[in-house]
Protein backbone atom coordinates (compact mmCIF):
# COMPACT_ATOMS: atom_id res chain seq x y z
CA UNK A 1 0.00 0.00 0.00
CA UNK A 2 1.26 2.87 -1.02
CA UNK A 3 1.66 6.16 1.27
CA UNK A 4 -0.49 8.89 1.47
CA UNK A 5 0.79 11.65 -0.30
CA UNK A 6 2.50 14.60 1.44
CA UNK A 7 1.49 18.31 0.35
CA UNK A 8 4.24 20.74 0.51
CA UNK A 9 3.95 24.11 1.70
CA UNK A 10 4.40 27.84 0.68
CA UNK A 11 8.42 27.83 0.57
CA UNK A 12 9.61 29.41 4.22
CA UNK A 13 11.68 32.83 4.08
CA UNK A 14 14.98 32.28 4.93
CA UNK A 15 16.49 34.67 7.07
CA UNK A 16 18.77 37.27 5.61
CA UNK A 17 22.51 37.26 7.34
CA UNK A 18 23.23 40.05 9.29
CA UNK A 19 25.44 42.72 8.39
CA UNK A 20 27.53 45.39 10.63
CA UNK A 21 27.55 48.23 9.34
CA UNK A 22 30.95 50.23 10.90
CA UNK A 23 30.87 53.75 10.67
CA UNK A 24 33.51 55.43 8.51
CA UNK A 25 36.30 57.60 9.77
CA UNK A 26 33.86 60.80 8.55
CA UNK A 27 31.20 59.45 9.99
CA UNK A 28 32.54 58.56 13.50
CA UNK A 29 33.91 62.03 13.45
CA UNK A 30 30.57 63.81 12.76
CA UNK A 31 29.27 61.41 16.25
CA UNK A 32 31.90 63.02 18.00
CA UNK A 33 31.72 66.20 17.10
CA UNK A 34 27.76 66.57 17.46
CA UNK A 35 28.64 65.01 21.31
CA UNK A 36 31.14 67.77 21.99
CA UNK A 37 28.52 70.03 20.93
CA UNK A 38 25.83 69.17 23.00
CA UNK A 39 27.84 68.12 25.82
CA UNK A 40 29.49 72.21 25.43
CA UNK A 41 26.04 73.26 25.37
CA UNK A 42 24.63 71.89 28.32
CA UNK A 43 27.49 73.12 30.17
CA UNK A 44 27.86 76.63 28.99
CA UNK A 45 23.78 77.64 28.98
CA UNK A 46 21.98 74.76 31.38
CA UNK A 47 24.31 72.59 33.04
CA UNK A 48 27.32 72.92 35.31
CA UNK A 49 29.23 70.79 38.42
CA UNK A 50 30.19 72.02 41.61
CA UNK A 51 31.92 70.25 44.85
CA UNK A 52 30.30 71.28 48.32
CA UNK A 53 33.69 72.33 50.12
CA UNK A 54 32.33 73.14 53.87
CA UNK A 55 29.46 71.92 55.77
CA UNK A 56 27.04 75.11 56.00
CA UNK A 57 24.99 72.91 54.23
CA UNK A 58 24.40 70.14 55.80
CA UNK A 59 22.16 67.94 56.08
CA UNK A 60 20.77 68.85 52.40
CA UNK A 61 24.21 68.83 50.98
CA UNK A 62 27.40 67.18 52.98
CA UNK A 63 31.30 67.92 52.48
CA UNK A 64 32.34 65.98 49.19
CA UNK A 65 28.89 65.84 47.39
CA UNK A 66 28.81 66.90 43.38
CA UNK A 67 26.34 68.67 42.49
CA UNK A 68 24.60 69.37 38.56
CA UNK A 69 23.06 72.77 38.79
CA UNK A 70 20.54 74.52 36.27
CA UNK A 71 22.03 77.95 34.78
CA UNK A 72 18.82 78.96 32.91
CA UNK A 73 16.26 78.51 35.05
CA UNK A 74 16.75 82.36 36.70
CA UNK A 75 18.67 83.63 33.21
CA UNK A 76 16.73 85.93 31.81
CA UNK A 77 14.03 84.99 29.88
CA UNK A 78 14.56 84.39 26.08
CA UNK A 79 13.49 82.34 23.29
CA UNK A 80 15.69 79.93 24.56
CA UNK A 81 14.15 80.03 28.05
CA UNK A 82 10.39 80.41 26.48
CA UNK A 83 10.65 77.23 24.42
CA UNK A 84 12.92 74.97 25.78
CA UNK A 85 14.44 75.75 29.79
CA UNK A 86 11.80 77.00 31.91
CA UNK A 87 12.59 80.32 33.74
CA UNK A 88 11.16 81.43 37.09
CA UNK A 89 11.65 83.94 39.56
CA UNK A 90 13.41 82.98 43.13
CA UNK A 91 11.29 81.81 45.84
CA UNK A 92 11.56 81.20 49.26
CA UNK A 93 12.99 78.07 49.96
CA UNK A 94 15.10 77.97 46.95
CA UNK A 95 18.50 76.80 47.38
CA UNK A 96 20.75 78.73 44.82
CA UNK A 97 24.18 79.31 43.65
CA UNK A 98 25.42 82.99 43.42
CA UNK A 99 28.59 85.21 43.15
CA UNK A 100 30.37 86.42 45.64
CA UNK A 101 33.14 88.47 46.47
CA UNK A 102 36.63 86.92 46.83
CA UNK A 103 38.04 84.45 48.42
CA UNK A 104 34.90 82.39 47.27
CA UNK A 105 33.86 83.21 43.93
CA UNK A 106 30.86 80.88 44.83
CA UNK A 107 28.55 80.28 47.39
CA UNK A 108 25.36 77.88 47.86
CA UNK A 109 22.71 78.62 50.34
CA UNK A 110 19.07 78.86 51.08
CA UNK A 111 16.46 81.50 50.46
CA UNK A 112 14.36 82.85 53.39
CA UNK A 113 13.47 86.60 52.60
CA UNK A 114 12.04 87.75 49.44
CA UNK A 115 12.09 91.65 48.26
CA UNK A 116 9.67 93.08 50.91
CA UNK A 117 10.07 90.51 53.60
CA UNK A 118 10.26 91.75 57.09
CA UNK A 119 12.61 89.19 58.95
CA UNK A 120 13.31 88.31 62.05
CA UNK A 121 15.35 85.53 63.59
CA UNK A 122 14.83 84.80 67.26
CA UNK A 123 16.31 81.61 69.34
CA UNK A 124 17.36 80.52 65.44
CA UNK A 125 14.14 80.51 64.32
CA UNK A 126 13.42 82.42 61.30
CA UNK A 127 10.46 84.75 61.25
CA UNK A 128 8.94 86.33 58.49
CA UNK A 129 6.26 89.05 58.21
CA UNK A 130 5.16 88.27 61.51
CA UNK A 131 5.26 83.83 60.35
CA UNK A 132 7.67 81.76 61.51
CA UNK A 133 8.64 79.46 58.91
CA UNK A 134 8.35 75.68 58.49
CA UNK A 135 12.05 74.72 57.84
CA UNK A 136 12.65 71.03 58.19
CA UNK A 137 15.98 71.29 56.53
CA UNK A 138 17.37 73.48 59.06
CA UNK A 139 20.19 71.63 61.44
CA UNK A 140 21.04 73.07 64.44
CA UNK A 141 24.18 71.56 66.26
CA UNK A 142 25.13 72.36 69.70
CA UNK A 143 27.51 75.15 69.80
CA UNK A 144 27.73 78.07 72.57
CA UNK A 145 25.02 80.90 72.50
CA UNK A 146 25.72 83.74 69.82
CA UNK A 147 23.93 86.59 70.54
CA UNK A 148 24.10 88.23 67.27
CA UNK A 149 23.86 85.05 64.80
CA UNK A 150 20.70 83.70 67.10
CA UNK A 151 18.64 86.54 67.77
CA UNK A 152 18.69 88.73 64.26
CA UNK A 153 18.74 91.64 63.73
CA UNK A 154 20.67 92.79 66.45
CA UNK A 155 21.35 96.20 67.96
CA UNK A 156 24.48 95.67 69.59
CA UNK A 157 27.70 94.89 67.49
CA UNK A 158 29.01 91.80 69.22
CA UNK A 159 30.59 89.51 66.54
CA UNK A 160 33.51 90.49 64.73
CA UNK A 161 32.52 88.28 61.96
CA UNK A 162 29.72 90.69 61.37
CA UNK A 163 30.94 92.81 58.08
CA UNK A 164 31.10 96.11 59.27
CA UNK A 165 29.82 98.14 55.88
CA UNK A 166 26.34 95.45 56.43
CA UNK A 167 26.20 96.21 60.41
CA UNK A 168 25.82 100.36 59.18
CA UNK A 169 23.21 99.52 56.21
CA UNK A 170 21.81 96.45 58.21
CA UNK A 171 20.65 99.11 61.14
CA UNK A 172 19.03 101.28 58.87
CA UNK A 173 16.87 98.91 57.38
CA UNK A 174 15.76 97.70 60.70
CA UNK A 175 11.98 98.82 61.96
CA UNK A 176 10.78 97.52 65.29
CA UNK A 177 13.27 94.89 65.25
CA UNK A 178 12.66 93.62 61.91
CA UNK A 179 15.03 93.80 58.94
CA UNK A 180 13.37 94.69 55.81
CA UNK A 181 15.07 93.22 52.45
CA UNK A 182 15.16 95.68 49.80
CA UNK A 183 13.77 95.56 46.21
CA UNK A 184 16.32 93.51 44.26
CA UNK A 185 17.69 91.61 47.17
CA UNK A 186 17.25 88.52 48.75
CA UNK A 187 18.48 87.32 52.36
CA UNK A 188 20.43 83.94 52.45
CA UNK A 189 21.14 81.14 55.34
CA UNK A 190 22.77 77.84 55.30
CA UNK A 191 20.72 75.20 56.52
CA UNK A 192 23.67 74.42 59.14
CA UNK A 193 22.60 77.21 60.90
CA UNK A 194 24.98 77.45 64.01
CA UNK A 195 28.17 76.93 61.48
CA UNK A 196 27.51 79.02 58.45
CA UNK A 197 28.17 82.69 57.54
CA UNK A 198 25.49 83.65 55.67
CA UNK A 199 23.27 87.04 55.09
CA UNK A 200 23.24 87.64 59.45
CA UNK A 201 27.08 88.14 58.67
CA UNK A 202 27.90 89.98 55.44
CA UNK A 203 24.18 90.88 53.78
CA UNK A 204 21.86 90.40 50.66
CA UNK A 205 22.30 88.84 47.66
CA UNK A 206 21.70 90.97 44.77
CA UNK A 207 19.56 89.33 42.18
CA UNK A 208 21.67 90.12 39.11
CA UNK A 209 24.25 88.00 41.49
CA UNK A 210 21.97 84.61 41.67
CA UNK A 211 22.75 82.22 38.93
CA UNK A 212 22.25 78.89 39.24
CA UNK A 213 19.82 76.37 40.91
CA UNK A 214 21.28 72.65 42.29
CA UNK A 215 19.41 69.82 40.88
CA UNK A 216 20.66 66.57 41.95
CA UNK A 217 24.27 65.06 43.26
CA UNK A 218 25.86 63.31 40.93
CA UNK A 219 28.50 61.81 43.18
CA UNK A 220 29.49 62.02 46.31
CA UNK A 221 32.75 61.37 48.27
CA UNK A 222 32.45 60.37 51.95
CA UNK A 223 34.35 63.21 53.33
CA UNK A 224 34.69 63.94 57.40
CA UNK A 225 32.85 66.82 58.68
CA UNK A 226 34.11 69.12 61.11
CA UNK A 227 30.42 70.11 62.72
CA UNK A 228 28.20 67.39 62.35
CA UNK A 229 27.88 65.53 65.69
CA UNK A 230 25.54 62.80 64.32
CA UNK A 231 27.64 61.87 61.50
CA UNK A 232 27.44 58.06 60.66
CA UNK A 233 30.38 55.69 62.01
CA UNK A 234 30.40 54.24 58.08
CA UNK A 235 30.78 57.74 56.61
CA UNK A 236 34.89 57.92 57.38
CA UNK A 237 37.05 55.82 56.76
CA UNK A 238 39.01 53.75 58.77
CA UNK A 239 42.20 52.12 58.96
CA UNK A 240 41.71 48.80 60.03
CA UNK A 241 39.07 47.85 57.24
CA UNK A 242 39.59 45.20 54.32
CA UNK A 243 40.36 46.69 50.71
CA UNK A 244 36.90 45.89 49.87
CA UNK A 245 35.22 47.87 52.32
CA UNK A 246 37.68 50.73 52.02
CA UNK A 247 36.80 50.71 48.17
CA UNK A 248 32.85 50.67 48.83
CA UNK A 249 33.23 53.18 51.42
CA UNK A 250 35.22 55.78 49.27
CA UNK A 251 31.86 57.02 48.29
CA UNK A 252 28.26 57.78 49.74
CA UNK A 253 26.55 55.62 46.93
CA UNK A 254 23.19 56.69 48.74
CA UNK A 255 23.66 60.18 47.29
CA UNK A 256 24.49 59.70 43.85
CA UNK A 257 21.68 60.80 41.83
CA UNK A 258 19.69 62.58 44.71
CA UNK A 259 17.44 65.33 43.85
CA UNK A 260 18.22 68.38 45.58
CA UNK A 261 15.29 70.65 47.49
Amino acid sequence: MSSPAQVAGPPQPQPSPLHLHLPTVPEALSSLLVTVVVALFLLTFVLQPYLIPSESMEHTLLVGDFLLVNKQVYAPEGPLSRWMLPYREVERGDIVVFHHPQPHPFLVKRVVGLPGDRLRIEDGRVTVNGLMLDEPYAAFEPVPPNPFRDNFPASVYTDPQVDPVWWKQMQSLTRNGELIVPAGQYFVLGDNRNHSEDSRFWGFVPRTQIVARPLVIYFSLSRPSSTDVQQAADDRLGHDRELSAKLVGFARWKRIFRVVH
